[in-house]
C-alpha cells in the first residue's frame, strides 16, 4: 500500500510547509500540493494526477478534509472514485478513513460541514463589502484599462471584438466603456 499524501492551500500567501511536514510524518512516500480554491475539482492539476496514478490498495492521505475539497459532491465523488479504484481516504485530522462504512458516513458528514464554510466565508465577505459601500470605502476593484483608449479605437474603426482580444478583456467591459460615453449624451 502506498500512502499518497495532498496538500492545499487558497492562495499565494498561505503556506504549504504544515501540511507537507505532516503528511510526511503520517508515511505518505509521495506528497503532491498546489494553490488553488477549494470549491470545485477544476483546475486542480496535482489532484488529477493523484487520481490518475492511485492503484488498487493505495491510500490518499490529506491533513483536514476542507483541503480536499469545499464541495459535499466534489467530496462524495472522489471517495466514489477511490472506491472505484480499490483505493480509501484517509484523513489525519479528525482522523477517519473511508476503508470502513463508518468511515464514509463520518467523511459525508465532514463534506457538508465543509460546504457550510465556505457558503459562510462567501457570507461574511459579502457582508464586508456592503458594509464597506455603505461607508464609502469600497469601489470595486481597480480597472485594467482605461475607458477613454477603448472609445478613441472603436473611433478609429477598429470593432470591438478587435478591441477587447488587443486590450485583453470582455467585449462586456468594451460595451461599458461605450455605455458610459453614451450616458452623457442623448443616444
Amino acid at each position: 500500500m502506498t500512502r499518497i499524501g495532498y496538500a492545499r492551500v487558497s492562495t499565494t500567501d498561505q503556506s504549504l510547509d504544515v501540511q507537507i511536514a505532516q503528511l510526511r510524518a503520517a508515511g505518505c512516500e509521495i506528497v503532491r500540493s498546489e494553490t488553488g480554491s477549494g470549491k470545485s475539482r477544476s483546475g486542480r492539476t496535482e489532484l488529477e494526477t493523484i487520481m490518475q496514478f492511485l492503484r488498487s490498495g493505495d491510500e490518499l492521505v490529506v491533513l483536514r478534509l476542507d483541503r480536499l475539497g469545499r464541495s459535499t459532491r466534489d467530496v462524495l465523488n472522489l471517495v466514489h472514485e477511490l472506491d472505484e479504484r480499490g483505493a480509501s481516504l484517509c484523513v489525519l485530522e479528525p482522523e477517519v478513513t473511508t476503508s470502513g462504512s463508518m468511515g464514509r458516513m463520518v467523511i459525508t458528514i465532514l463534506g457538508m460541514v465543509a460546504d457550510m464554510e465556505l457558503q459562510f466565508i462567501r457570507d461574511r465577505q459579502r457582508a464586508g463589502i456592503e458594509a464597506a459601500k455603505a461607508e464609502g470605502v469600497y469601489t470595486g476593484r481597480k480597472k485594467n484599462v482605461d475607458d477613454e483608449e477603448i472609445r478613441r479605437l472603436i473611433a478609429g474603426g477598429s470593432s470591438k471584438a478587435e478591441v477587447a482580444r488587443q486590450l485583453k478583456v470582455s467585449r462586456m467591459t468594451i460595451y461599458r466603456a461605450l455605455a458610459k460615453e453614451g450616458a452623457g449624451s442623448a443616444i
